[in-house]
């Protein structure tokens, strides 16, 4: 092959990986990181790039009781564009199937929190496992058949210690679960760690 040959055949296969890496962006997308990792920054860029968007924010609305939650909320909701809608809601699996425009979701970590204190996890009412799976599996369910591109933030919760609490240890292992079956059926899988976004395969 000659020297052109060779550099058309590189041009030519850079573009292909651009093009693989776009597509799979307009599929679902899972970010991963630890707290204050990026994973947010991360999601809104690669969101910024849709003219209609709706951003989901599961989590605890602010209140004046927990004000640091009230300040992040609010650093938040000022970073993301004006024209983005913005839904807040714990019904996660609805959102995605009434979809007409991409969606942000960010994160599944305060929804997971939100799910378990709505399904009586803390006080390990009873049913609550029972009630759990089946909000996680609709969820799931939706995910997986969700006909527009959709990003979702979550935390990565597995590289610390042991949580001390049954609460800690409850929270950790069903989003530790939840993450590993969202990225089985999501077309990319995003690591952030200080800032440096890792693609895994």
């Amino acid at each position: 092959m000659t020297k052109l040959t060779h550099r058309l055949a590189r041009v030519l296969e850079t573009l292909a990986r651009a093009l693989r890496r776009y597509s799979r962006d307009d599929g679902k997308v899972l970010i991963l990181g630890g707290v204050r990792s990026g994973k947010s920054h991360h999601a809104e860029r690669l969101a910024s790039r849709h003219p209609h968007l709706t951003y989901v924010a599961p989590g605890l609305p602010p209140s004046a009781e927990d004000p640091e939650w009230a300040a992040r909320v609010a650093a938040h909701r000022a970073r993301r564009p004006s024209h983005w809608k913005t839904v807040e809601t714990t019904d996660l699996a609805t959102v995605l199937r009434t979809a007409t425009h991409p969606l942000l979701i960010d994160c599944l970590g305060t929804w997971i929190s939100r799910v378990l204190d709505e399904v009586g996890a803390w006080d390990q009412r009873k049913g609550w496992e029972r009630r759990l799976d089946d909000r996680l599996e609709d969820f799931l369910a939706a995910w997986a058949q969700a006909d527009v591109p959709v990003i979702a933030v979550s935390n990565e919760v597995g590289s610390g210690v042991v949580p001390a609490t049954v609460s800690g240890r409850v929270f950790r292992d069903v989003l530790g679960a939840l993450n590993n079956r969202v990225s089985a059926v999501s077309d990319r899988t995003v690591l952030v760690v200080a800032g440096r976004m890792l693609d895994l395969p």
